[in-house]
């Protein structure tokens, strides 16, 4: 009977967003291809040091150990390396004895259009044109910035963070704000309080991630879920009303929500003990990346119409 995927939750991720392999990369940058693979072959028996989502995953990848019959995370590495360049990849997963037994590699060729074949949910990687592939392809996706060194991840539960507009919501409310200012994007918000907000790029995400906290629930309603979500976002009152009528219309709880009006981010994330954190914006996934791990999405087609909207304004 063939395997399927369908109904779980399916990560891809590229090796070097799994495992530290920045030395190599300046390598590839700096002396090319024929250098890289050298180096790889001469060091495939060498076990690679965790990178930014290797928390992450290793936690999710537990949860398949939770309940009984129940495979409930895939992790896929995807990849631009060689299959021969890849092994160090597997090896690696290997010695760390994750419950990876699935790759693409795809010697240098684009990985977007094999996502949508491997059912994936979600999309980590290092490099923002592989990020931007998926993110135009409708696949969730996350540029993943350096992981900070002294980084310590809970042991007991997988706590994932979530900024609101343009990555759990649709762009719109954040445009309007961009555009026309605060004043508007509030009365905008308020005069639309209980009409749900279009889906974002992390709306389905979000979903299996609610499904997979019920399964738990439901089977131990007493014991602390395994996961838990937050919504850390700049909006506040009123404009936060918006968003508890739209995770009403769509069915999903959040344990935790942080209605910042415009105070920095990397505080809460570090009190909240965020395994990852979900933004749009380089300033806020900047400095939460000093403390925890993060991720920049970006906007679906590229940062080309954000730009002519500032140039425009700048112009009137």
């Amino acid at each position: 009977m063939a395997y399927d995927l369908s109904g779980k939750l399916v990560i891809g991720i590229s090796s070097r967003a799994l495992f530290d392999l920045e030395l190599e990369n300046t390598i590839y940058q700096e002396q090319g291809v024929a250098a890289y693979a050298a180096y790889q072959r001469g060091h495939e028996n060498e076990a690679l040091l965790p990178g930014t989502a290797f928390p992450l995953i290793k936690a999710l990848l537990q949860l398949n150990t939770m309940i009984p019959d129940q495979h409930l995370v895939e992790v896929v590495i995807i990849s631009r390396n060689s299959p021969d360049t890849g092994l160090r990849a597997f090896n690696a997963i290997a010695a760390h004895k994750l419950d990876i037994t699935r790759a693409v590699f795809t010697g240098g060729e684009s990985i977007a259009r094999y996502l949508k074949a491997f059912k994936v949910d979600l999309f980590l990687s290092r490099d923002a044109s592989d990020v931007q592939d998926a993110i135009d392809g409708g696949v969730a996706a996350a540029q993943l910035y350096a992981a900070p060194a002294d980084y310590v991840a809970p042991d007991h539960q997988i706590r994932i963070a979530f900024d609101g507009d343009a990555v759990l919501f649709s762009p719109e409310s954040e445009r309007i704000f961009k555009e026309k200012g605060l004043d508007a994007f509030a009365s905008h918000e308020h005069r639309y309080r209980h009409k749900p907000m279009g889906e974002g790029p992390f709306t389905e995400l979000l979903r299996k991630l609610s499904h997979i906290q019920q399964q738990f629930r439901e089977r131990s309603p007493d014991d602390d879920c395994p996961v838990r979500i937050a919504i850390v976002t700049a909006r506040n009152s009123p404009a936060h009303s918006r968003v508890i009528h739209t995770l009403r219309a769509w069915h999903v709880e959040i344990d935790e929500a942080f209605f910042l009006g415009g105070l920095p981010k990397n505080d809460v994330l570090l009190a909240f003990g965020a395994q990852i954190f979900f933004d749009d914006q380089h300033d806020h996934v900047q400095p939460a990346s000093a403390l925890v791990p993060s991720g920049r999405v970006p906007y679906k087609g590229g940062d080309l119409k954000a730009k002519r909207l500032r140039v425009q304004k700048i112009a009137e």
